[in-house]
């Protein structure tokens, strides 16, 4: 058995730990005309790396870059509008429609959001009626044409694969 050396007081609610007040670099704002693109290729659920591309996107979008989220791949789930339980819209546990409502939020203050046909069909069975609406479903063609014309026209991007 270890003896106890050291006794420190346990954080309480409320305690704060670290300075947060200090920001290191530049709060960027979007020059008139800048745009964002950004690329979810992302097994939804099963970590948090979708909830916060798109709440990156979200930031993106407030800093006022003209945004389109392109999903691809397992992304388009994110997408889904018939998520819920014990009934659609329902939250089976807290947070567990987070990603809807963050879709909801971007498309509401103006960004594209975009979902690939051949992922939504061919891998998972999904119609374009099952998106949440103000997600446009594209030709899966589109994807290399959504980064190269972003590429072409100087977008900031952000891509993240997940498998």
């Amino acid at each position: 058995m270890s003896t106890k050396t050291v006794t420190v007081a346990t954080p309480q609610d409320g305690d704060v730990l670290w300075d947060t007040s200090e920001k290191v670099f530049e709060d960027i704002r979007a020059n008139e005309g800048e745009k964002a693109t950004v690329f979810i290729h992302s097994v939804p659920f099963e970590g948090s790396v979708s909830l916060v591309n798109l709440m990156t996107s979200t930031r993106l979008q407030r800093k006022g870059f003209k945004l389109t989220i392109v999903l691809y791949g397992p992304a388009v789930l994110l997408a889904a509008a018939g998520r819920g339980y014990p009934a659609v819209g329902t939250e089976g546990f807290p947070g567990n429609l987070a990603v809807n409502r963050q879709i909801k939020i971007l498309l509401e203050e103006g960004a594209t959001i975009y979902a690939c046909r051949f992922a939504m069909g061919a891998l998972y069975g999904m119609r374009e009626d099952d998106l949440i609406p103000g997600v446009k479903a594209f030709n899966p063609l589109d994807v290399l044409d959504a980064a190269l014309t972003a590429w072409r026209e100087r977008h900031f991007q952000l891509n993240t694969w997940t498998m």
